[in-house]
């Protein structure tokens, strides 16, 4: 029960977050932390969704630069980039971010 409330917040926390997609409300560039329970990995994919090939695991705390998000089948996707390495970058979901 306190891991769906919990991750409800997150949800609505991160749809706040990425609503507009950089056209005012949040700003494109925003910096923000995978949120995922150890020993679990966030997917960094292609594209947005689940059928794009996974890139990399990124642990819990990876800081990260989000540019646009995008809704495919009912879930809000990022683009994202690592904020260490800028030019790796690819898709998450939304749901496992969080603002510093």
């Amino acid at each position: 029960m306190m891991r769906t409330a919990l991750g409800a917040l997150i949800s609505l926390t991160i749809l706040a977050g990425c609503a507009g997609g950089g056209t005012g409300g949040d700003p494109v560039g925003r910096h923000v932390v995978v949120v995922t329970q150890p020993p679990e990995l966030l997917k960094l994919r292609a594209g947005p969704g689940l059928g794009y090939k996974v890139i990399l695991g990124l642990p819990n705390g990876t800081a990260l630069t989000r540019r646009d998000c995008v809704t495919e089948i009912g879930q809000l996707w990022c683009r994202v980039s690592l904020a260490s390495a800028p030019g790796v970058s690819g898709y998450v979901s939304a749901d496992y971010l969080s603002t510093p």
